[in-house]
């Protein structure tokens, strides 16, 4: 399958990863033929990138690290949490526990996995994969820097929460320094009242702004005063934020320049340390993703060297009907070609 935009889909292709709604079931199955009123209700709800199935990459494999059973468990936690804090009702931190202690259990069992955030997000499902997202993305680096399995689970269950605070405020409120409605605040007032979760993890809420120059927010820490978990929960919220947002020429970023953009801010806004660690777990051109080579050739990536993230194996396709000729280039042989641009 490739990774494309959701420009270039056309009509009759094949998804080729199934696409979740905002409560944790699937709103579209990997193998649905694509309609044009489906493809103009993913471009509605905000969907841009989707996999699509492609006979010259039908063996391409997403190596995924969370079953499709912790992934629905996750978006589902999060969909009715989310609605009883919006409503004014009693949420279960048991069951937010719970989901974590089976995301931990997928991510230990896949160490050696290069990370690759496959997940398409839409309107109603955005803030929940977002959530996952950053839960993934730091309890992997945090078992990469040596955490035990109590402080993994501390600081999953403070990713999984750590935009809780945005329920009943506004980003304006966001914008006054220092202010006490300031979501984070309001994030780590929920959490700290709950008897079922230590101070650390309301902490990790309160302190992912914060950043290593002291012009964070809330409260202006430096440096070591920000505890490593509310660093890890940083790197891994910038990065899902953007991958996804639309403030740079209307959709995110490609997951190489966000990591370029990141590395620049290495010792000011983010830990440099904690940023390599991230760097050598993210895939930075995910299986799928069309390149051009400094060769001029385009192809697509088809697989990943765990450690040398800008280093994939490539497939170029020339020709067409019998006439067909396939090659591969593994860029961790090849040193002297380098992926110059992106096609999707």
């Amino acid at each position: 399958m490739r990774y494309v935009s959701i420009d270039n889909v056309e009509t009759g292709q094949y998804l080729g990863k199934a696409i979740y709604s905002g409560n944790g079931t699937i709103l579209l199955s990997a193998g649905v033929q694509l309609t044009v009123f489906m493809i103009n209700t993913l471009n509605r709800i905000g969907v841009t990138m989707l996999y699509v199935q492609d006979e010259q990459y039908d063996d391409i494999e997403l190596v995924e690290i969370l079953s499709e059973t912790t992934k629905q468990q996750i978006i589902s936690e999060m969909s009715d949490t989310l609605d009883a804090l919006r409503s004014g009702k009693e949420w279960s931190p048991s069951r937010i526990s719970k989901s974590v202690d089976q995301l931990l259990e997928d991510v230990i069992g896949s160490r050696e996995v290069q990370v690759q955030l496959t997940e398409i997000k839409t309107a109603d499902n955005a803030a929940y994969m977002h959530a996952m997202n950053v839960c993934l993305l730091s309890s992997i680096i945090g078992m990469n820097i040596g955490l035990n399995r109590d402080q993994l689970w501390e600081l999953g269950v403070g990713a999984l929460l750590h935009d809780i605070g945005k329920l009943g405020g506004s980003d304006m409120l966001d914008q006054i320094p220092g202010s006490k409605m300031h979501h984070t605040w309001r994030g780590f007032e929920l959490l700290k009242s709950r008897r079922e979760f230590n101070l650390m993890i309301a902490h990790i809420a309160l302190q992912h702004h914060e950043r290593l120059d002291g012009s964070g927010q809330p409260r202006g820490l430096p440096g070591e005063e920000i505890h490593r978990y509310a660093r890890i929960v940083a790197i891994a919220n910038m990065y899902d934020n953007l991958i996804t947002t639309k403030e740079h020429g209307g959709k995110g970023l490609l997951p190489h320049e966000a990591c370029e953009e990141m590395m620049a801010l290495s010792e000011t806004t983010l830990d440099r340390e904690l940023l390599v660690e991230f760097n050598r777990i993210v895939s930075i051109y995910p299986n799928g993703t069309g390149v051009r080579l400094s060769t001029r050739e385009s192809g697509v990536v088809v697989r990943q060297h765990r450690g040398l993230p800008g280093r994939p194996v490539v497939r170029i396709v020339n020709g067409s009907g019998d006439a067909i000729e396939i090659k591969e280039i593994d860029l961790a042989s090849a040193t002297t070609v380098f992926i110059e641009a992106v096609m999707n």
